[in-house]
């Protein structure tokens, strides 16, 4: 007599199935993670802007006058030099006393 030998195996019909789920998945993730990066740049832009904003308040009370380009903030180490530029790409400049991203 023979014994019959069962062996669990996924067949091929179970495995398309499982890859066009995911395809699926991803189809519908990617692009909701790109409009989130954008989002989370112009996020951090803003919150750059206004730091930038506090260390020209404190350059003015320090030296009573407001800072002439964001080159004094630099040069007097209220800020980095990586700290001219947003994430983006928007340059960092100071306009009226304030910071403007262009």
């Amino acid at each position: 007599m023979y014994k019959r030998t069962v062996t669990k195996a996924f067949t091929l019909i179970e495995m398309l199935l499982v890859l066009l789920i995911i395809s699926l998945l991803l189809i519908l993730i990617i692009p909701n993670i790109a409009k989130q990066s954008k989002h989370i740049q112009n996020t951090g832009c803003k919150a750059q802007l206004k730091m930038v904003d506090s260390q020209i308040e404190a350059y003015t009370l320090k030296n009573n006058q407001a800072p002439a380009t964001i080159d004094d903030l630099v040069r007097e180490g209220y800020i980095k030099e990586n700290q001219k530029q947003c994430k983006s790409g928007a340059n960092i400049t100071i306009t009226n006393g304030e910071a403007v991203a262009s």
